[in-house]
């Protein structure tokens, strides 16, 4: 149950459809707690709300389509990315739980609801236009994209990544004042200064060797050949995370178990901020929220097997950009590393655009706009769940 609270801020995000969404929420969760303390902050996860029989099965099905029909996957995200009437047909499916949402609502109180999951975007939407609720809402974008299922009519403000999407959102008919390129937010851990020398001591690593970081080993793309690649590399040390991958990390740990000098093998990681800071390039897939934390640490990235749908177009974004590297299958990975490490220029090169490209306050920007909406809203009017109005 939730308390009743005098003041609150609701934050809805999905923790099982993408560690995304349910970081940003994190990150402003604690944001919250330390800029604006008369506020509570409180974090639902939509999907178990309003579907709290089905969430885990469905959880899984989204899952098992990314992975093992990758382009069936790609094509749904395309052929929905404008709004149409097949993209509506298939949000209004997933965005069930008005009720469920409203009865939260009504327990909680919340002076400003913020979403970081595009379905949740589309409930309190509608509770909008129904008249059920009058509560400035919020959306944040957390990948380097837009798509028609953020987008929706009673929305107040959207958070996006950069002055790019901003202004493809303009041009998809969103009025330029509801956004703000704040960027993604991120937790405080990755603002704050990380001393090389002293993490060098703690992950018993040498200062002046390059160290290379393989993120995604939670998502199966580390195979044998990267893995005897690796194995072979004398010219540089290794961090490896494995994720909640845990048969990954014993059979890694194994193998390099006579490198453990050279190559750290760990599982899920608390203080990415840290292994962060100590690396020199990053090998990983191209999520919204990892894109920002390495931004922020100043980390060029090496993207590799990005999956269809946004992290494609996540991928696309730093290309253009020139903020990142990307390897076309296993052999130009190897070849794109040796490569960097031969040639330190195009590292400086990527970090002199992360230091003039990114905000290191994104967080704090998103509190300004929560801030704003909060001392410009009306008195808060939430209806009874029960009247005349149809919906699920």
């Amino acid at each position: 149950m939730y308390e009743k609270q005098q003041k609150s801020v609701l934050i809805l995000s999905a923790n099982a459809y993408g560690d995304g969404h349910k970081q940003v929420a994190n990150a402003i969760n604690e944001a919250v707690h330390l800029e604006i303390p008369n506020i509570n902050p409180i974090i639902v996860d939509i999907m178990q709300l309003t579907h709290p029989h089905t969430n885990t099965l469905s959880s899984y099905f989204y899952k098992s389509s990314v992975k093992k029909f990758p382009a069936m996957y790609g094509y749904l995200y395309r052929k929905t990315r404008l709004r149409s009437a097949f993209s509506e047909t298939i949000g209004a499916i997933l965005s069930f739980g008005m009720r469920s949402l409203q009865k939260i609502i009504e327990t909680t109180q919340p002076v400003v609801i913020v979403s970081t999951y595009p379905f949740a975007a589309s409930i309190v939407s509608k509770l909008k236009e129904h008249g059920l609720i009058d509560i400035p809402a919020i959306t944040i974008i957390t990948d380097y994209t837009n798509h028609s299922f953020w987008l929706y009519p009673y929305t107040d403000e959207y958070i996006v990544a950069s002055k790019q999407i901003r202004q493809q959102l303009v041009e998809l008919g969103v009025e330029e004042y509801k956004i703000k390129d704040t960027g993604i937010p991120i937790r405080k851990s990755f603002d704050e200064h990380q001393s090389r020398e002293a993490l060098s001591l703690k992950y018993g690593l040498d200062l002046q060797k390059f160290t290379l970081l393989v993120m995604g080993g939670g998502d199966g793309f580390i195979g044998k050949g990267i893995e005897d690649f690796l194995a072979m590399s004398n010219n540089m040390q290794i961090i490896i995370v494995c994720g909640r991958n845990d048969k990954l990390k014993k059979r890694l740990t194994a193998k390099f178990e006579s490198k453990s000098d050279e190559i750290i093998v760990m599982g899920f990681c608390e203080k990415m901020q840290e292994v962060m800071a100590i690396s020199d390039l990053m090998i990983s897939k191209p999520g919204g929220v990892t894109v920002s934390e390495a931004m922020v640490m100043e980390l060029p990235l090496l993207i590799y097997k990005p999956l269809p749908g946004q992290e494609e177009d996540n991928t696309q974004y730093l290309l253009n950009s020139g903020l990142a590297f990307f390897a076309e299958n296993e052999q130009d990975l190897f070849s794109q590393i040796n490569q960097i490490i031969s040639n330190p220029n195009e590292l400086m090169s990527i970090k002199e655009k992360y230091k003039s490209g990114h905000s290191k306050s994104s967080t704090m920007g998103v509190i300004d706009v929560i801030k704003r909406e909060m001392n410009q809203s009306k008195d808060m009017q939430i209806y009874s769940p029960y009247n005349c109005f149809k919906y699920s």
